[in-house]
């Protein structure tokens, strides 16, 4: 009887196999056009305007200065965007022109400026007196807080080329002085962990390092991750007068679980959101559970000021929408799903946590 049914399931295999279409090896595609529209039909509700007035903590204008700022505020009021924080104020004379710009707009309520300091002449005699000497003019001013670059940390060198590490002691004074002011010192270091990883079929980050190949870094180019990551860290607990706010989740945005146990260790740091939307959209019941712990941790920020992609971010934080796309597909390949985070905690990611630490004015929400 077993041989008749094991002939029978042969016979039914090479039945069809015969009935199967051929693969046709000439047929081939890459990973980076393959790319099909979704079949999923589903509602979506695509937002171009946040529900709620925001402050985008992460913004960068270069030259406000000499800016249209009456065109910028026009995009902002299109956005509901009620503050923008230009990170990029240089400091100095620099910062003066922009500020001396938004102050004859009137515009004052609704552009801050951080100031920025410079570390490569960190060897000269008088480098200390006159950073501090730069940082309190910058704020007689008008400056809001502190912006520190990923390159002051990673690239900046002295003048025996060595890599100036973002917690050097001779830096301190710096930081204390940002905590006597009640400055936020927003501090963007290292990069994706990915971008030190090797680039092969195991790294989540190909497409957007062989689309942009210069992102690459090799194991010690110029530390490691964990060294710049550490250096980091260190600055937090060697300044715990001074608040901090660790630019795109820290880069911790794939390990929230992680990035809560830093939180909790570090008082006073904060995070914000800018570039790493996509990793919340992925993971939307974890990021829910993150958001209702850490609400008072965690602001609103773009990075990038590209009016056209604030879309995404608003459909991410406040639809239920399911399985939709990044904007930028090197970022981000996977699919999206809305969070659609309840209002008091949106109020608080969206302004009230900058209202606190900028020290903005809460009747504008009023």
């Amino acid at each position: 009887m077993r041989f008749y049914y094991l002939l029978f399931c042969l016979a039914l295999a090479t039945t069809l196999s015969a009935q199967r279409t051929p693969i046709d090896s000439s047929l081939t595609v890459s990973f980076e056009d393959y790319d099909p529209p979704s079949t999923l039909v589903v509602p979506e509700h695509p937002m171009t305007r946040a529900s709620i007035p925001f402050v985008d903590i992460h913004s960068h204008h270069w030259r406000m200065g000499t800016q249209d700022l009456d065109k910028l505020i026009g995009e902002m009021d299109e956005l509901n965007m009620q503050v923008v924080v230009n990170l990029s104020g240089r400091g100095g004379e620099a910062l003066k022109g922009m500020m001396d710009n938004i102050n004859k707009s009137g515009y004052q309520d609704r552009i801050v400026c951080f100031t920025n300091i410079e570390i490569r002449s960190i060897d000269d005699p008088d480098y200390l007196e006159a950073t501090l000497t730069q940082l309190r003019y910058d704020k007689s001013i008008g400056a809001r807080g502190l912006k520190i670059y990923k390159s002051q940390g990673m690239s900046n060198t002295d003048k025996a080329g060595n890599r100036i590490k973002i917690n050097d002691p001779r830096l301190k004074p710096i930081f204390e002085l940002a905590g006597e002011f009640n400055w936020p010192v927003l501090i963007h270091y290292a990069d994706p962990k990915q971008f030190w990883q090797d680039h092969d079929a195991d790294n989540e980050r190909w497409l957007e390092l062989k689309l942009r190949p210069g992102r690459k870094r090799g194991p010690d180019n110029p530390a490691s991750w964990e060294t710049i990551a550490a250096e980091a860290h260190d600055l937090f607990k060697q300044n715990p007068n001074t608040n901090f706010i660790a630019a795109h989740m820290a880069w911790y945005g794939n390990d929230l679980t992680f990035l809560g146990k830093f939180l909790d260790d570090n008082p006073n740091v904060n995070v914000e959101i800018g570039a790493v939307i996509a990793e919340l959209g992925r993971q939307p019941r974890a990021a829910n559970r993150f958001f209702e712990k850490y609400q008072d941790r965690v602001l609103f920020g773009k990075d990038s000021y590209n009016p056209g992609e604030y879309a995404t971010y608003f459909r991410v934080l406040e639809t239920d929408d399911e399985y939709f796309p990044y904007y930028k597909r090197y970022h981000a390949f996977w699919k999206m799903y809305g969070l659609d985070l309840p209002k008091p905690i949106l109020e608080k990611l969206y302004w009230k946590n900058a209202v606190r630490l900028v020290g903005l004015k809460e009747a504008m929400w009023k």
